[in-house]
């Protein structure tokens, strides 16, 4: 099969291409008017682009336990139609939380056959766990999740000083990824005032717990991975350990690139997410350092639950859970306010891939080159189109009735299209098929 584009994501750079897929990967990428003897045709309207497929690294399936909230049969379908061929599912929400090796057995077994787009597994950090976490490696986890604050639900305890942690993975050289929040520095919060809310988990706490961790980077030599990073005033932080050698990556999510605390209506929870949606320049300074390089990637951190669970009837900001739906949309999202800023589509997407896929090792993801899986999205940057019904089980997002920019209009999985009513082809991968 070859597919044809004016513009094709090669490189980081978009330029007239033709792809050659045979079977599941690229055999090559070539200029776009090449003859394929024998080779299917597929040619890209003039107002599409073809884009490698999606990568996120930050997605809550919940499943098993907590699959009225999402599951992989759900989360998967809304990922495909968001252009997201490969998805890392987080360790906590589901029961039991993955944080040992029969709980990540259980997990594999749970999606097995549900999945729509490849799916990997992050393993989980918590006190007292540090042996398991070799096995989980050698499991094939592609790294840990740690909280250093409290993480809403009582079977992922915080893991206040993550050190320990840390010396057990610098020996096999794992990845610690954390929720950087200090639980000293947050107030309780309650009543519809998003105002309120926003208060009570200030960018100080933060701050203090990205110091925290990359002072524990720093003595042991390990690597680790901020996770959501809301508050800009961690930035210069995070540039400065860098620069002393401290191996550090960082994440953002739309929400913080394209929602501000402005905007948010009393009561509308939402909105609600930890840590929280902040103001208009905090916001314009995260895109600062996307597009400086102190910020690494772009994932979604899709954590969606049920309508009671979001307190959606009362807006009370405090008793709600904190989280935001968008696996589906982000892209549309994220590209609908880089447009506004003069920022590339070929940035966006890069962030958006290869960024997350090589954060865990899935070199042969994210990318449009000769040896990576064909998986491929067809977008159309210039089209518009209205939030509305999601694939989600829980589609409650505030991104409900926006207009955005950017059509998915398909999505290939190892060269073949994701359509409706297909039996999901979707792989369980581990650490070892990372550098396939």
């Amino acid at each position: 099969m070859v597919l044809r584009a004016r513009r094709v994501l090669v490189d980081g750079v978009l330029r007239p291409a033709a792809v050659l897929v045979d079977g599941s990967r690229i055999a090559a990428v070539g200029p776009r008017d090449v003859v394929v003897p024998g080779a299917q045709e597929i040619t890209l309207a003039d107002d599409e682009v073809l884009l490698p497929g999606l990568v996120d690294t930050h997605v809550h399936v919940n499943e098993p336990g907590r699959t009225e909230w999402e599951g992989f049969a759900s989360a998967t379908r809304a990922a495909a139609a968001g252009g997201v061929t490969t998805i890392v599912d987080m360790p906590l929400n589901s029961l039991p939380p993955t944080i040992d090796v029969p709980a990540l057995e259980t997990k594999r077994a749970a999606a097995q056959g549900q999945c729509h787009v490849d799916v990997a597994f992050w393993g989980g950090a918590v006190p007292g766990n540090e042996r398991e976490l070799r096995p989980l490696h050698e499991a094939g986890v592609v790294g840990v999740k740690c909280f250093l604050v409290d993480s809403g639900v009582p079977e992922f305890p915080p893991l206040p000083d993550p050190r320990p942690a840390l010396r057990a993975l610098a020996e096999f050289d794992g990845l610690l990824i954390a929720h950087a929040e200090d639980g000293a520095l947050i107030r309780p919060a309650s009543g519809r005032r998003y105002a309120d809310f926003v208060a009570s988990r200030p960018r100080a706490s933060e701050d203090s717990a990205i110091a925290s961790l990359l002072a524990a980077a720093r003595s042991t030599g390990a690597r680790v991975h901020v996770v959501h990073l809301s508050s800009a005033a961690a930035l210069p932080l995070l540039a400065a350990a860098r620069e002393d050698g401290v191996r550090v990556t960082v994440e953002t999510c739309p929400h913080y690139l394209a929602l501000t605390a402005e905007e948010v209506p009393d009561g509308d929870t939402r909105f609600k997410c930890c840590p929280p949606v902040r103001e208009a320049g905090n916001r314009d300074a995260l895109w600062q350092g996307l597009v400086d390089g102190t910020i690494d990637m772009v994932v979604s951190d899709h954590s969606p639950c049920t309508p009671d669970l979001k307190r959606i009837e009362d807006g009370d900001f405090g008793t709600a859970w904190g989280g935001i739906a968008s696996l589906q949309i982000g892209l549309p999202v994220v590209w609908t306010e880089a447009r506004a800023r003069g920022i590339a589509l070929a940035d966006v997407v890069t962030w958006m891939s290869r960024r997350p896929a090589d954060l865990v090792g899935l070199t042969h993801k994210g990318r449009i080159e000769p040896g990576a899986d064909a998986d491929l999205t067809v977008f159309a940057p210039d089209a518009t189109f209205t939030v509305g019904p999601l694939h989600h089980r829980n589609p409650i997002t505030p991104y409900a009735g926006r207009t955005l920019h950017g059509a998915v209009r398909a999505t290939c999985l190892r060269g073949a299209p994701i359509t409706d009513g297909d039996a999901p082809r979707g792989r369980l991968l581990s650490r070892e098929d990372a550098r396939v």
